[in-house]
């Protein structure tokens, strides 16, 4: 079988990714921590398109360039905190030019019979797009800097039978402080996030009011993520901070307020009411309009009698 020559390359060993960065052979076969401060580090010999089957926590501080992820670029002009999650695509700019800052790199076995094995599943973060990195102030960065300088003292000291749990305590504690910055940020972009609430709102509302439902069927949130180029994950956690709800809540909210509509002012069945909202089987609408109502579609048509 012909190789796609399009396919993107993966990395399944530290010690490759070290020699095509040019650094020296990586201290610890499942975890390694090199920063462009200290280290002159080569990005050019990189592949275009790549993945990896490693955890990548990178401290981004004075970039210029772009960097692909996804299939969005972000400008990292500003710098930030970005996660990428074992298997996701990255791509390097061929400009990409300096990448300052701290990078740490765990293969998920480093973290096999500890809680975090499971609980790192849990930070939503890394399933977001380079364009919603965690932006840091100067407190925060040095807050980041300092667990990463303790990682990396820890590697650089003699391994023992206490280094992997001390590493371990200092990934999880990178972990929770970023979880704490990112709900911050959620905070201190309020204004933005106000406009792409209202954004999300509207094309909903458009969505409903364009008999889309019918030809295209219910939205979904990959849907409004795409039209709003968010990431699903970076979309409910924002919607979340400003309402309590995620995406797929909203829709079913904006669902449920068009069924009422129909059903106080209209005569249809609440079958031709269920097609007309997107419902494959109505027996699902009704059930829906009962959890989120306490009433059937049709105790609440009553209700207008």
């Amino acid at each position: 079988m012909k190789k796609n020559e399009n396919a993107p390359y993966n990395y399944d060993s530290l010690t490759e990714l070290h020699r095509k960065l040019g650094l020296p052979q990586p201290l610890h076969p499942l975890i390694s921590l090199f920063n462009n401060v200290h280290q002159k580090i080569d990005y050019s010999n990189l592949p275009d398109l790549h993945t990896s089957t490693f955890y990548k926590i990178s401290l981004k501080t004075t970039i210029r360039g772009q960097l692909k992820y996804g299939q969005s670029y972000y400008d990292f002009q500003e710098g930030g905190l970005i996660f990428v999650s074992p298997n996701q695509l990255t791509a390097n700019d061929e400009n990409n030019g300096d990448h300052s800052g701290y990078t740490l790199i765990f293969h998920p076995d480093f973290l096999l019979t500890y809680p975090l094995a499971k609980k790192i599943k849990q930070y939503g973060f890394f399933s977001y797009s380079t364009n919603e990195a965690l932006h840091l102030s100067d407190k925060e960065k040095e807050t980041i800097i300092s667990i990463f300088k303790n990682i990396e003292e820890e590697l650089q000291n003699r391994i023992d039978d206490f280094s992997q749990d001390i590493i371990i305590s200092q990934i999880e504690s990178l972990l929770n402080y970023s979880n704490r910055f990112y709900k911050r940020q959620f905070i201190t972009r309020k204004a933005v996030n106000n406009d792409l609430l209202q954004k999300t709102e509207e094309l909903l509302d458009h969505y409903f009011n364009d008999e889309n439902l019918i030809s295209q069927g219910i939205p979904t949130v990959q849907y409004l993520s795409e039209q709003l180029h968010l990431s699903p994950g970076y979309l409910s956690d924002m919607l979340r901070s400003l309402i309590g709800q995620n995406a797929q809540q909203l829709i079913q909210d904006k669902l449920i307020e068009k069924a009422k509509e129909r059903l106080s002012t209209t005569n249809l069945s609440v079958s031709e009411i269920a097609y007309e909202l997107g419902f494959e089987y109505s027996q699902s609408f009704s059930r829906l309009f009962k959890t989120k109502t306490n009433l059937s579609p049709l105790k609440f048509r009553r209700t207008f009698n």
